[in-house]
């Protein structure tokens, strides 16, 4: 069964098709689709964002869409960055400037008051009309400086007690299981093989 995903990430669909190839899900990008549609994400949660991509992806194709939104919320931010993990340094900000901002905004506060979680919400949208959102989090701590060379984003920063390691630092096989991003596509798993049963 074909899924079209609302990304113009290949690294994304390459992990999508990775977790879901043994239940017979092949994903493909809205670009090998020729879909080229930019959706303006305003939600105020990481769900709205993605239910908005998929079903702007949804009318267009026509086929089973997915999208996700995901981000770095901060506990003692109030939850920032957010929705805006990605804008959080300004549009144009690299991964670098991004997490020199959080280090800035957390200068002087100690580790036990540094948590924070990764999410990742996950939108399919099915022709009939059906919706299903689902959301994934890995929990951790901000760490005081980078560390790390795997990865992306926040990933340098993002320490994780249980490896004594920071995203950035952990084997792509454990990340694989443990990101935000992991657990929501394994649910994801969960409702596609019952609307396969179905």
């Amino acid at each position: 069964m074909r899924v079209v995903v609302a990304t113009r990430n290949e690294g994304k669909i390459k992990e999508i098709n990775q977790i879901m190839s043994d239940i017979g899900i092949k994903a493909v990008s809205q670009q090998e689709l020729g879909i080229n549609t930019v959706v303006v994400e305003d939600g105020s949660t990481f769900e709205e964002n993605a239910l908005k991509k998929a079903r702007e992806v949804m009318k267009i194709c026509r086929e089973i869409t997915l999208a996700d939104d995901s981000g770095l919320e901060v506990d003692y931010l109030n939850g920032a960055p957010g929705i805006y993990s990605a804008r959080y340094a300004g549009e144009k900000a690299t991964d670098w400037e991004r997490n020199q901002k959080l280090l800035s905004a957390l200068e002087g506060v100690p580790f036990e008051k540094r948590t924070a979680r990764f999410v990742c919400a996950i939108a399919v949208v099915f022709p009939d009309g059906q919706e299903t959102v689902v959301r994934g989090e890995c929990k951790g701590f901000i760490a005081f400086e980078p560390a790390g060379s795997g990865g992306f984003g926040y990933d340098p920063l993002f320490y994780i007690p249980e490896y004594n390691k920071t995203m950035a630092e952990l084997d792509m096989s454990i990340k694989n299981k443990i990101s935000h991003r992991a657990r929501a596509l394994s649910l994801l798993r969960e409702v596609l093989k019952k609307y396969m049963l179905a």
